[in-house]
């Protein structure tokens, strides 16, 4: 029995990093495979530079919804594996913009192959698990609308407020996502 599954929405973190764990190693022992020493957590910071050009830390991390701490940590490791170097900005020194080093554009042109063919994997996933990017997009909107611990705190207030030995029922699991946002959204890919 998979404990995490049983769960149900208190596992939903767990879920998440299980599932980008087990992407992640694939896709690092795909690149591996390939011949290419590329490390996954590259890929954001790396692809943007390359479709977007020069980019500072912040507008990085403003683009990929991550923390500034992660991006930089990406980019102390992007450049010291010779693929990314920081600039200085002529208006402002105090700025600092990411660019793709010589090398780091033929790694880019050397990953566009395998990126592809990772696209086409995804868009498998995708499909067989019921469109799971409208899910995923649907996820982090709500998310963006209202965070978690905004909902978390709501719940936890009303439960505060609630006359001592009253319990509210625990909302059912639903395992594979069937409201009607979802319905509208699988409904909406499947029309496509």
């Amino acid at each position: 029995m998979d404990e995490v599954r049983k769960l149900g929405g208190v596992g939903l973190g767990a879920r998440l990093r299980r599932l980008s764990e087990a992407i992640d190693g694939d896709a690092t022992r795909a690149y591996s495979l390939a011949g290419i020493p590329f490390e996954q957590r590259w890929f954001g910071v790396l692809n943007q530079l390359a479709l977007n050009g020069p980019a500072t830390v912040s507008e990085l991390a403003a683009r990929l919804r991550i923390t500034h701490v992660s991006v930089s940590q990406t980019r102390h490791s992007l450049i010291k594996a010779g693929l990314i170097a920081a600039q200085t900005d002529e208006t402002d020194a105090r700025r600092r913009p990411l660019v793709l080093t010589a090398a780091g554009r033929r790694l880019v042109t050397k990953l566009q192959p395998l990126w592809r063919a990772m696209e086409h994997a995804a868009a498998e996933l995708a499909a067989e698990s019921g469109d799971l990017m409208a899910c995923l997009d649907l996820l982090d909107d709500a998310l963006t609308k209202r965070p978690l611990l905004a909902r978390v705190k709501h719940w936890m207030e009303r439960e505060a407020a609630k006359p001592a030995g009253i319990a509210e029922k625990r909302p059912a699991s639903r395992g594979n996502a069937t409201g009607p946002r979802v319905r509208a959204a699988r409904t909406k890919s499947q029309s496509s």
